[in-house]
């Protein structure tokens, strides 16, 4: 209960969240590094995903190969990238371990997704004379598309816990704050550092739960 209450007044202290070193600055680097991991995921993982669960081919292969992500721990992968060329190039060695472990969950999410959509719908848009361009984005992707978001948001959820990692290899986000607090072997410092980035997490799970809410039906699965 010490600890906890430690922690809190380390969190409620107004000197703690100013400068450079500041709970708002970490912050916003964690933000910009969760935030432009997701958006090269998304870039590499959701055409790939999308094309093969509308051809209906090579889907599987893709999507075990992605998994392998998973089953590769990404502090590992960190370490590697800092021992090649790669490690004195800023974030990059960060940006690459996170954006591999983001890819699975899009592409399997998006893959299945597309897999998914009532084959009886697809062959009626067919006959209506659509291409398939036509059919990728009018039919399947609106019907897909909550898979697909299911998808995104596992990502950008993990990403914001395993960001804490680019502390590690000298970056920023609230993982500094945590081991400052273990350089500091201030334990109330590195449970606030933790319920930070849990916070962190919780919000961003609670603002994509809203979006799917408050979606357009086509956004739902819904051709209305």
């Amino acid at each position: 209960m010490n600890t906890l209450s430690s922690a809190w007044s380390w969190l409620t202290s107004a000197a703690h969240w100013s400068g450079d070193d500041g709970i708002w600055h970490r912050l916003g680097e964690h933000l910009f590094l969760t935030v432009v991991c997701l958006l090269l995921s998304c870039l590499i993982a959701l055409p790939v995903a999308l094309v093969l669960g509308h051809l209906g081919k090579g889907g599987a292969l893709a999507v075990n190969i992605s998994n392998v992500g998973r089953a590769v721990p990404t502090f590992a992968v960190l370490v590697l990238l800092l021992l090649t060329p790669l490690g004195t190039h800023g974030q990059w060695p960060t940006i690459i371990a996170l954006v591999v472990f983001a890819v699975p969950p899009l592409l399997t999410n998006a893959y299945v997704g597309m897999r998914e959509v009532d084959r009886d719908v697809v062959r009626a848009a067919r006959g209506m004379g659509m291409t398939g361009r036509q059919l990728l984005f009018h039919v399947e992707l609106p019907l897909a598309f909550p898979l697909v978001l299911t998808g995104v948001r596992i990502a950008a959820v993990q990403l914001v816990a395993t960001a804490t990692l680019a502390a590690l290899a000298g970056g920023g986000g609230l993982g500094r704050i945590i081991t400052a607090g273990f350089n500091l072997a201030s334990t109330p410092q590195v449970v606030a550092g933790a319920v930070l980035v849990a916070g962190f997490a919780l919000l961003v799970e609670g603002l994509f739960e809203i979006a799917q809410r408050l979606a357009p039906e086509w956004a739902r699965g819904r051709m209305g």
